[in-house]
């Protein structure tokens, strides 16, 4: 039966923070998850048939030990602000879809994998948007999680939420604590005393996040205008209703090993070869003139734990990554590591004057603009890079206790459909492997057209 809920069986009350106001990067994906920008999806391919009560119980025990995944998003209209309140029990249910409604869902999307269609299927479910149907209560959950039956063999467990509460690496997180609780073992990480930590900016060490006044004001200014400037990849509709869809960049163990050892010896990270690959396979898709220069766009995501006053850990749950906007002029035929390089030393500099927190605010501010103006980005298309990195990879070593719980194969991303990049890598290195999420708003952008994308960008690194 389609949207059957399973009984909670584990709801012993574990005391925590009574809530908070959100922060004001929190305050940013509020603003954009009801467009469609920020829903966290961490889709698990799971080749068992996971008990339904160990299941939930493990969910819970997440829940009871990260209060902010039991919290509710509250809005309050009259001020326009926007709060967590936390309830006291974990109230998780696990949604069931059964194989005549994942099949239904399959024939919509016969070019990709049920795995792969499921995924984007949960991007495209947003509880948060003023849209959604039926009406739901205000105070909205944050976290949601469903099972899908493929076939008699094949089950995807698909856990959903809200950006604000769960950035990547909490999503890794999610991912690791739920293949060890799944797989019987005992005991569960935590933050501060199991409480809802503090938003990113009250944990900026002193003095990291000044900026004068007038500086502040001209660096607005900067990026507004330079905004303009931005190439973007071809737009094919611009006025459809947008859904994030995504295409994934896969290498062999020997190619991603080369591709980390040329990083290596460069002296530079992985987010600079994506990045300038993208770069590449971008401006060579257009068939410009030779040394017909363009101005793209580079976002990076840095996560700030170990920056932060005082250092915060993988288990301490919430968003906690901040962004800096680089921009590089492309005119053809760049050499794909001395363009890597460029985007490298570019981030390294600008996190050495502490953009990644003096820029904060104004990134944050410009990103509520865009949503409340669509008219000031190219084609009201709320783009606002070309591309947008991860500072770092990602590193899966959880092999033995995946095959334990029959864990096939698993994709973490968040959507991009209304304010973001056209395209956003999420980058993973698995037993060895490089393996890309790699996210686009459709159909902005076609499934064609960015696969295309993705196969040049995989050419120029492997090559």
């Amino acid at each position: 039966m389609a949207g059957q809920n399973f009984n909670d069986t584990d709801n012993s009350q574990q005391p925590g923070s009574e809530g908070r106001s959100v922060g004001g990067t929190e305050y940013s994906w509020c603003r954009a998850v009801p467009g469609g920008t920020g829903i966290t999806v961490l889709s698990l391919l799971l080749s068992k048939l996971p008990d339904i009560s160990a299941l939930q119980n493990a969910l819970h025990k997440l829940q009871n030990s990260h209060p902010i995944f039991r919290s509710k998003l509250t809005h309050d209209p009259t001020t326009n602000t926007f709060s967590f309140a936390i309830s006291p029990i974990p109230s998780l249910q696990i949604e069931s879809f059964d194989v005549p409604f994942t099949s239904h869902l399959l024939q919509n999307n016969p070019l990709i994998s049920p795995f792969h269609c499921v995924l984007e299927h949960e991007l495209k479910r947003n509880p948060w948007s003023p849209k959604h149907e039926p009406p739901i209560h205000p105070d909205t959950e944050t976290v949601f999680a469903s099972l899908y039956s493929l076939s008699d063999t094949k089950w995807v467990l698909a856990l959903r939420f809200h950006t604000a509460v769960c950035d990547r690496t909490s999503a890794e997180f999610v991912l690791r604590e739920m293949v060890r609780l799944v797989g019987d073992e005992k005991g569960i990480k935590t933050g501060k005393k199991g409480e809802v930590g503090l938003g990113i900016e009250e944990l900026i060490p002193s003095g990291k996040a000044n900026k004068p006044f007038w500086a502040r004001g001209i660096d607005l200014l900067g990026y507004s205008l330079n905004s303009f400037r931005f190439a973007n990849l071809e737009f094919l509709d611009t006025i459809s209703p947008r859904s994030s869809e995504v295409v994934r960049l896969q290498m062999n163990s020997d190619d991603t090993t080369r591709l980390i050892t040329a990083c290596k010896e460069r002296g530079i990270k992985l987010s600079g070869a994506l990045a300038a690959a993208g770069l590449i396979a971008a401006h060579s898709s257009k068939d410009l003139l030779n040394h017909h220069p363009e101005k793209y766009a580079v976002v990076t995501l840095i996560d700030c734990r170990s920056l932060l006053d005082p250092v915060l850990h993988s288990c301490h749950l919430g968003f906690y990554h901040s962004a800096i906007l680089n921009t590089h002029d492309i005119k053809g035929g760049e050499d794909l590591w001395e363009l890597a390089k460029r985007c490298y030393m570019s981030l390294s500099n600008s996190m050495d004057c502490n953009k990644h927190f003096s820029d904060m605010g104004d990134l944050n501010y410009l990103m509520c603009k865009a949503i409340d103006n669509p008219g000031f980005t190219p084609s009201s298309s709320l783009r606002t890079c070309f591309i947008s990195v991860f500072e770092n990879p990602l590193i899966d070593d959880l092999n033995d206790l995946c095959q334990e719980v029959g864990l096939e194969d698993y994709m973490g991303c968040s959507s991009v459909h209304s304010v973001g990049p056209s395209i956003a890598i999420f980058d993973t290195i698995r037993n060895g492997q490089l393996d890309c999420a790699c996210v686009y708003p459709s159909p902005l952008h076609s499934r064609e057209q960015m696969q295309k994308l993705i196969d040049n960008m995989k050419r120029i690194l492997v090559s």
